[in-house]
């Protein structure tokens, strides 16, 4: 026997009752007002699973290898970070300012059980008692000076000499960075002292200073901060490793490897090594803040030459407003007589002539007793500024 549909009335609402021959099992009131929590009770494991987030794979880093002769053994190899870990004894934190493409980055220096790791700008380097790592780094400017540094890195490593591979390859390292900072400070150097001198000609003649020289002194002393900073960052990172004499012993890496460890306060080698090119950077840090300096006391001269030129301007003015105002005295003369009124002067001879002389000597009175008020104002001026300065002596 079929069943015929039934339609029901819940207030505003009408639902429609279909039979079905099978039985099954009826839902409650809750599931059937809200369906959308009974569609997401049908969801499987499998399905959940499924929408999850799929796991990042692990940062590769493209390096190239020299083994201890200088030759080329892998070039631009891909390698995880997990595999050059457990590769070199490293921690995931040690690597942390390698795989970063920032280019603000502080040097650094860290010397692990069988590994001395190098950040210092454009070079980025794993170094080991027969192998040196130089990675690859993303975005940077300064391939010439890479391929320069490789050159000489090959042949420090096939030069045979009294100092052990690890410190050949650092040595490499300290020439390549010492020459890069050095030519840079040339390049900077040169220009900056002409401009200087360009400056300092204008002010013994007195002359206007050009917007052009404003602009590149504005400049030069931008980027020569910022090599400053690059410098002394160096410096403070070999400094850093001086201050910690177990780190110096534990940069003897081959006589580590070959069971003679050296004691904590046995490290001369490294230590002269570091400390020579220690004040090379601390000279070089030196010339850019001697010429920082000079940028300084040059802006206040063109900064005095400037108030002078505003003063003297600002005189002018004021002189201008003086006579504008005796002048503005004398007219007033013309224009009261010159209203149409009788004044039964028209007809004195002498009239003219006296008035006109008394407008011209009213001018000239209120022009020399506001010139004399000036004077005095600017005396008094001077005098507070001269003993203001004799304070500042005292």
């Amino acid at each position: 026997m079929l069943r015929l549909p039934a339609i029901l009335k819940l207030g505003s609402r009408r639902l429609v009752v279909v039979p079905t021959l099978f039985p099954r099992r009826h839902p409650t009131p809750r599931q059937f007002f809200f369906p959308q929590q009974r569609c997401l009770n049908t969801y499987t494991k499998g399905s959940i699973q499924h929408a999850l987030p799929a796991k990042k794979p692990d940062i590769k880093l493209r390096c190239t290898e020299f083994d201890d002769t200088g030759a080329v053994r892998i070039t631009a190899g891909e390698f995880s970070k997990m595999d050059l870990c457990q590769r070199h004894s490293l921690l995931p934190r040690d690597l942390r300012g390698i795989d970063t493409h920032s280019a603000y980055q502080k040097p650094a220096i860290l010397v692990r059980s069988e590994a001395i790791l190098v950040n210092m700008a454009y070079l980025k380097a794993l170094v080991k008692s027969d192998l040196v790592v130089l990675f690859d780094t993303f975005g940077s400017s300064d391939s010439y000076n890479q391929s320069i540094f490789i050159y000489d890195l090959q042949d420090r490593l096939r030069t045979h000499n009294e100092l052990p591979f690890e410190f050949r390859a650092i040595e490499a390292i300290l020439v390549s960075m010492t020459n890069s900072l050095q030519s840079e400070l040339e390049v900077l150097e040169a220009p900056v002292t002409k401009l200087l001198s360009d400056l300092e000609d204008l002010a013994d003649v007195e002359e206007s200073v050009k917007q052009s020289h404003l602009r590149d002194l504005l400049q030069y002393s931008k980027k020569l901060a910022k090599f400053e900073k690059d410098a002394l960052s160096i410096h403070d990172a070999i400094s850093d490793l001086l201050d910690h004499d177990e780190d110096l012993a534990a940069m003897y890496l081959t006589a580590k490897k070959a069971g003679k460890p050296r004691d904590a306060s046995d490290h001369e080698e490294i230590e002269l090594l570091l400390e020579a090119y220690l004040k090379q950077t601390e000279e070089i840090a030196s010339t850019a803040s001697s010429l920082i300096s000079d940028m300084r006391s040059t802006e206040e001269i063109v900064q005095i030459i400037l108030d002078v030129s505003r003063n003297s301007l600002m005189w002018f003015e004021i002189r201008l407003s003086i006579i504008t105002l005796s002048a503005s005295i004398v007219s007033v003369y013309g224009a009261l007589f010159g209203m149409n009124l009788k004044n039964y002067f028209e007809d004195d001879p002498v009239a003219f002539g006296v008035m006109s002389g008394m407008a011209l000597l009213t001018g000239l009175g209120a022009y020399m007793v506001s010139l004399r008020k000036l004077k005095t104002l600017a005396r008094i001026k001077k005098d507070n500024s001269a003993i203001m300065r004799r304070l500042y002596k005292i």
